[in-house]
């Protein structure tokens, strides 16, 4: 009996210990979200079907809306590279004039697949005191997907927008999207609707 009673007393005291070594958040994190709407430039839209680009430039735009809606960040992230181009000031760098940003919008060029490798990206996001992105453009399989990982080593949550992304084939789109378990539309609105502000 009495080893009994010391087993369940030292067991006691193990789980004590334990529990109280392990740190607890006083509050749970508050969400604080941004959009990046990655590379839909005009020279890089060539290469992805007619199909794809049509559902996605609406969902992007429908995520941009909501973004407006909640009063929550649109970051652009525009690709440029020195060899290859395209030129910053020409048509083929920019957005399609179809797409819903605005000029007071935050611009990031990058010339690497990731958005934050030696761009301003990561302080920009520490200034509006950004912890939660949500990612759409091109390409699902580039640069997106960089720009997704190094959110991930950043500490980031971070999430992919279903039928808001593109590539050069829409079976490696649908591929990421299912993968990554992207966020539809529905499940967006409803995260952005009960973010605490």
């Amino acid at each position: 009996m009495k080893k009994y009673i010391f087993l369940m007393f030292f067991g006691l005291t193990v789980i004590s210990f334990v529990s109280t070594a392990i740190p607890k958040e006083s509050h749970p994190k508050k969400m604080k979200p941004a959009l990046l709407v990655i590379d839909i430039q005009n020279e890089y839209l060539k290469y992805s079907s007619d199909k794809e680009k049509q559902i996605g430039m609406m969902y992007i735009n429908a995520a941009i809306a909501l973004f407006r809606k909640y009063d929550f960040p649109v970051i652009l992230v525009y690709h440029h590279d020195s060899e290859w181009g395209p030129e910053v000031d020409s048509e083929a760098f920019q957005f399609p004039t179809t797409v819903a940003i605005k000029d007071s919008d935050p611009k990031i060029i990058k010339n690497y697949p990731s958005a934050f490798k030696k761009t301003e990206l990561q302080k920009m996001l520490q200034k509006k005191g950004c912890n939660t992105l949500f990612l759409c453009g091109l390409s699902a399989v580039g640069c997106v997907l960089a720009t997704y990982h190094s959110a991930m080593d950043l500490d980031y949550d971070v999430f992919m927008l279903k039928n808001a992304l593109l590539s050069h084939k829409d079976e490696y789109t649908d591929f990421i999207e299912e993968i990554f378990d992207a966020l539809g539309y529905s499940a967006l609105e409803v995260m952005l609707k009960n973010v605490e502000k």
